[in-house]
């Protein structure tokens, strides 16, 4: 597979007549944009070849399905009101657009030196992103989307699968709802894993649907954590970042993970 022949299986399946597309050969990415609307979406080639050498055919599905609920949402009034329930915090990495294609802030918090913390309105299959001009035309506060967002939040499941790698233990929260990396927010669940974990705690967020908690109990499980965050940062859909954090009295502090030495390091 190659951008050429990606490109081409990408605009004969996403073709409409209200569609057009430009192709930017220097970033090797596709616009799909809504000519009635002049909205679009970009969609970088050379990750979803890296996906399709795995997954094939689903790794083209994933892209397809992606851009269809994008555009189906973009150009579309949204409100706010009667949809308290639907509000949810999103992490992103900090070099996730600060900003609307059409120069708009979107309503944010710091959160870690490699993430930040974005608030979505939950659409059902897919969300919007809120942004200023949408919460200040609904008249919220910023104070009313962070509670909103964060009790919502805590409403979610918060079931791991447990797995053991040489003596270390592994805590997989998958759901698949669009809001597993952003458990990270949930301190009570936090706070209930630390209680279980006997050696050093770690919590990996490598993309948006996936948090991995791990109890690291030796050297080779820093050499397992860094293998495998980098395993899921390479094969997600929406990437965060491949450096861990390690919990300690409800803070976090990214590491640098020095597989080779079987070292971690707090981040400067």
């Amino acid at each position: 597979m190659d951008s050429k022949k990606l490109r081409r299986i990408l605009e004969e399946r996403l073709q409409k007549d209200n569609r057009s597309f430009t192709f930017d050969r220097e970033k090797d990415e596709l616009r799909i944009e809504n000519t009635e609307t002049g909205k679009g979406i970009n969609v970088s080639l050379p990750p979803v070849i890296a996906k399709w050498q795995n997954k094939k055919e689903q790794a083209i599905d994933e892209v397809v399905y992606y851009v269809e609920e994008a555009l189906a949402v973009m150009g579309a009034e949204h409100s706010l009101s009667n949809q308290e329930k639907n509000i949810f915090p999103v992490i992103r990495s900090t070099s996730f657009p600060k900003e609307t294609k059409d120069g708009v802030p979107f309503f944010t918090d710091e959160h870690t030196a490699e993430t930040r913390i974005y608030y979505a309105l939950d659409l059902g299959k897919t969300y919007r992103l809120i942004d200023e001009s949408l919460r200040k035309r609904e008249g919220w506060t910023e104070e009313r989307v962070r509670e909103m967002a964060r009790f919502n939040l805590r409403s979610l499941p918060t079931n791991v699968k447990k797995d053991e790698v040489s003596g270390n233990f592994f805590y997989f929260l998958n759901t698949n709802d669009g809001y597993d990396a952003s458990r990270i927010l949930n301190e009570k669940f936090l706070k209930d894993m630390s209680e279980q974990v006997e050696g050093e705690m770690t919590i990996s967020v490598p993309h948006g649907d996936v948090l991995i908690i791990g109890d690291i109990r030796n050297e080779t499980g820093y050499d397992v954590l860094a293998q495998m965050n980098m395993s899921f940062f390479a094969g997600g859909h929406v990437p965060i970042t491949a450096l861990s954090f390690i919990y300690e009295e409800g803070k976090l502090d990214p590491i640098f993970i020095m597989a080779k030495n079987r070292a971690a390091e707090k981040k400067k």
